[in-house]
């Protein structure tokens, strides 16, 4: 049992590799320190076998409470892009990088806080588990820490967005989070280019 909160999520990894296996041994992760002040682990929900898998950066707020990812605006957003761009719901797998909400407190409200690089290589395994076990065919990217999960420190979504790269056996495309578009002052500019990036992951697959 890790009891210092600083280790891995290899340690709680199950002997056998299923989405539900996964699902229930996330559960009890305790591989980084962020377990301690989270409500639950929010896993990955989709198809066993999904041609996308969308890989967000960290739970929020809305997340966290009820246990399951892209809920919200952001979600709403998210799902609005998908249908503009030609990707059936039905054939995504959506995740985060990081399985535990990270925030500060302030007052009654919980404010998001990016989680740090030691969070994101704790929670790296669960992720890895969840591409070998969905096998897509396409890894969209959404933000700055599933970038710098999945593609690595140098990588800049800024400045590599919407440009397939290699990922393994199949393609990664990096874009932009939905929260991003819900905060900037152009927001329908902002979308447009979201939706152009999530357009380009669709004819990659």
């Amino acid at each position: 049992m890790v009891k210092d909160g600083n280790n891995s999520a290899a340690d709680f990894l199950p002997d056998k590799l299923d989405l539900e296996s996964l699902r229930i041994a996330a559960a009890c992760c305790e591989g980084c320190g962020l377990y301690r002040n989270a409500t639950q682990t929010v896993f990955g929900e989709g198809p066993g076998h999904a041609k996308f898998m969308l890989v967000g950066e960290v739970p929020g707020d809305q997340e966290d409470r009820q246990g399951h990812p892209f809920v919200g605006p952001a979600g709403r957003l998210l799902d609005r892009g998908l249908e503009e761009a030609g990707i059936p719901r039905d054939e995504v797998y959506v995740t985060n990088a990081v399985k535990h909400f990270s925030f500060v407190p302030r007052g009654k409200r919980r404010i998001h806080q990016k989680p740090t690089a030691a969070e994101i290589a704790a929670c790296r395994p669960w992720l890895n588990a969840e591409l070998a076990v969905v096998e897509p065919e396409v890894v969209v990217v959404l933000g700055a820490t599933a970038a710098r999960s999945l593609l690595g420190p140098a990588f800049r979504v800024t400045r590599q967005r919407g440009v397939p790269v290699p990922l393994g056996e199949r393609l990664a495309v990096a874009t932009i989070h939905p929260s991003a578009v819900l905060r900037a002052p152009d927001r329908e500019v902002m979308y447009e280019g979201f939706l152009a990036d999530l357009q380009v992951a669709a004819r990659a697959a």
